[in-house]
Formats: structure tokens, sequence, C-alpha cells
């Protein structure tokens, strides 16, 4: 009988991202309505919704065997857990955040130890602490329930840690940035004991490989064009394929079938030059996984 593996699905901002990349990977997941529980395409795992900042904490404690959350909830747990494999994905986009120290535009703070006595609020309240004490700089940290940003302006704090990907929101909020603390990014996560069953490290395995298999995807799309054979050299060359391009020759013709995997940040650049150079029929198309 086939053991079930117990996965954490992050509920709030990383949930719908998660969602679709699951879907991408193979596996469905549903959502009912307010349940934790949701359903999900294969008998051999069982889903339960749990907030990113607590996910590190329920799989080191055996609750859950696996599951996805942030490099930075697991610092701020200190959490003894097996990473099986970065994600980086995200509610906005697909590289790393950062976790930063920003104070009011026209503060006199200019570096972290102008800071010492004075008040930080965030919600990474543990890992700023250690941060801070490691640099032997005394601060106040205050657990921030919400708008962080809003504390600096309304002078509840003088400085806040708070998490941004291109930083608009802090500069919305008349912030600027004077030190960046950690880097972060989504990670599937293991129980040490569940690592070891040899069972469930398979499925985790299996899980890892799809899902990593779907974001290097999302990156990537598919080619495929009719070329002559006097240009069949010249067309080859142009593309930054991921290896060879397949070719094959078409029927009772001079043409050949060629197909290849290019990155979707070139293709628009590509297909003009593929056309100038003799190719015809070019059709792209999406791709749910390369492994």
């Amino acid at each position: 009988m086939t053991e079930t593996l117990k996965l954490g699905i992050p509920k709030g901002s990383l949930q719908k991202a998660t969602i679709e990349l699951f879907r991408r990977s193979g596996w469905k997941i549903n959502v009912n309505g307010r349940s934790y529980f949701p359903d999900i395409n294969d008998e051999s795992i069982e889903c339960t919704l749990c907030r990113a900042q607590e996910m590190a904490v329920y799989v080191e404690s055996g609750t859950l065997d696996v599951g996805l959350t942030g490099k930075d909830w697991i610092a701020e747990n200190d959490s003894d857990v097996h990473v099986v494999t970065d994600l980086v994905y995200s509610k906005a986009s697909a590289r790393p955040a950062r976790w930063v120290v920003a104070v009011a535009s026209d503060s006199a703070v200019e570096k972290l130890e102008d800071l010492a006595g004075k008040k930080i609020a965030t919600e990474l309240v543990n890992y700023t602490r250690r941060y801070f004490e490691q640099k032997g700089i005394d601060v106040s940290i205050d657990y921030s329930w919400g708008a962080t940003e809003a504390k600096v302006v309304s002078g509840l704090a003088d400085a806040i840690v708070e998490i941004t990907e291109t930083e608009s929101t802090i500069r919305a909020h008349g912030l600027r940035v004077i030190h960046e603390m950690m880097q972060t990014n989504t990670q599937l996560i293991a129980n040490h004991e569940a690592w070891k069953n040899p069972a469930k490290r398979k499925k985790i395995d299996q899980l890892a490989l799809l899902l990593k298999g779907a974001l290097v995807a999302e990156k990537m799309v598919g080619l495929k064009m009719n070329v002559p054979e006097s240009g069949l050299d010249k067309i080859v060359s142009l593309l930054p394929s991921l290896t060879a391009p397949t070719i094959a020759r078409l029927y009772q013709s001079d043409w050949y079938s060629v197909e290849s995997v290019v990155s979707s940040d070139t293709v628009r650049d590509l297909i003009p030059v593929l056309m100038e150079n003799g190719a015809e029929g070019i059709i792209e198309y999406p791709l749910n996984k390369v492994i």
C-alpha cells in the first residue's frame, strides 16, 4: 500500500501561483470554499493549506511531510528541515524577493549603524533581531501586523524591514532603501524523517522534478518551421536551442521541417530573422515542462 504524502500548500499571496505551478506540473488542486484541505488528483497525496510563515514549523514537527515556503520564513523560525530544491516563482515575478531596511526619504539615517537606539517595525522579527545583534547594533524591534510601510510615515517606527521585489511600494510611501538583509525565494522543504522514508522520498523527488520542469518551461517556447534545403544550415545556426534542433525532410520535397526549443525572451526578435533567411510556416507554441 502506497504511503500518503502530507503536502503543505502556502495559503495567502502565494496560493494562486502555487496551485497554477502544480497544474502545469500535472497536479490539479481544487480549493473548496473555506476548507483547509484541498482536493488533489493524486491518491498518494493529501493537501493542507497553511500560512507560509508557519509552514517550516509544521514540516519540522512532522505534521506535514513536505511543503512550500520562503527561505525567509525558514530562517525566521530557525527551522531544521531538509531543503529539497529552490523554486523561484512568486505572485508577481519569477525572481527572488529581498528583505530590505528602509527609512523615510528625508531621514538622516544613511547606514545600519545610524539606527542604533532606534525603533524598527517588521513582520520578520526573529531574523531581524539576530541580524542586528550579530552586527552589534542595539535597536528596538516591534512586530508589524501589516501596512508596515506606513509605520515610518505615521511616526510609529524609525525604520522598517520589509520584503520587496521592485521597491515600488516602498518608494510610493516616501521611503528609501538603505540596506539589503537577505534574498529569498520559495523552497520545497521536507521533514527529515519523511526524506529518509524511501516511498515518501520517491514521491518528493517526483514533485521536485516536475515542479522545476514547469518553471523551466515557463521561460521557453517551442518553434516549428519549414525551411528550404538551400537555407537549412543558416537557419540552424540562428537557433539558440537547448540541444541540436530536430530536422525532418518533408515528403517528396527539398524542404525540411525544423523544430527547436528557445528562450521566450528571444523569440520576438528571432522570428523576423528566421523569415528573412527563408523560414516559412513558423509556429510558436507554449510548453508545460522542460526536463
